[in-house]
């Protein structure tokens, strides 16, 4: 465990390990809103190729006493895990789980297909919450935008298609697109919502031992 010092060019982090400073890398290109307090405990963990330059990457943060998760890999981890191991009931009847598939000239997160028939999901790592609202994105996403543009796409050539939307943080009880931020990406949302995208904000289960999978929480709209 070390201390958050400060963040540099979005992807880099200075922390405090016994009084030793050192970057690591932070794969996360949000703003973090809320949770960049110098001085906060951190968990890292080590790059899987020893040559990296940044041999750490961070990837949680404790915040008014709990953990939150900041590494955007890991929603697509979990909805994988919690696939294999039947933890998403909404994935259940789909043997096959293909990972960063293609959907024309774009790129989805998973593609699964089976008896129930075929799913597209895009998964989204949930850090910001206000009030108990849990909001994406953190900041102006186009990758975002263009990401729910695909899966309304998707939906109107009757296609399942699904955002996994993963608050890594224990405050939440509810979710909603943050209007405040990024108008556009908000109104895409309520668009995609009507036009048969399903939204599964997932509450996870943070630990410095490990991400799970929580209680899926309702829009709130």
């Amino acid at each position: 465990m070390v201390r958050f010092r400060r963040r540099e060019q979005r992807f880099k982090v200075l922390v405090e390990d016994a009084g030793q400073h050192f970057w690591v890398h932070c794969n996360n290109s949000g703003s973090m809103l809320g949770l960049l307090r110098p001085g906060a405990k951190a968990v890292i963990s080590p790059a899987r190729n020893p040559g990296r330059k940044l041999s750490h990457t961070l990837e949680l943060i404790e915040v008014d006493g709990f953990w939150a998760g900041v590494n955007t890999s890991t929603p697509n981890k979990l909805l994988r895990l919690s696939w294999e191991h039947s933890c998403l009931p909404e994935t259940q009847g789909y043997e096959e789980f293909r990972s960063e598939a293609m959907a024309g000239h774009s790129r989805l997160d998973a593609f699964l297909s089976g008896s129930a028939g075929q799913l597209w999901v895009e998964a989204k790592n949930v850090t910001l919450v206000e009030g108990g609202v849990a909001y994406f994105p953190d900041a102006l996403t186009l990758r975002g935008r263009k990401h729910l543009s695909d899966l309304i796409s998707l939906a109107h050539q009757g296609h399942r298609v699904a955002c996994f939307l993963l608050i890594q943080r224990e405050d939440a009880r509810c979710f909603a697109p943050a209007d405040f931020i990024d108008p556009a990406f908000a109104d895409l949302f309520w668009k995609a919502m009507d036009q048969g995208v399903e939204m599964w904000p997932y509450q996870g289960v943070v630990t410095p031992e490990g991400v799970g999978i929580g209680p899926r929480l309702p829009v709130f709209r």
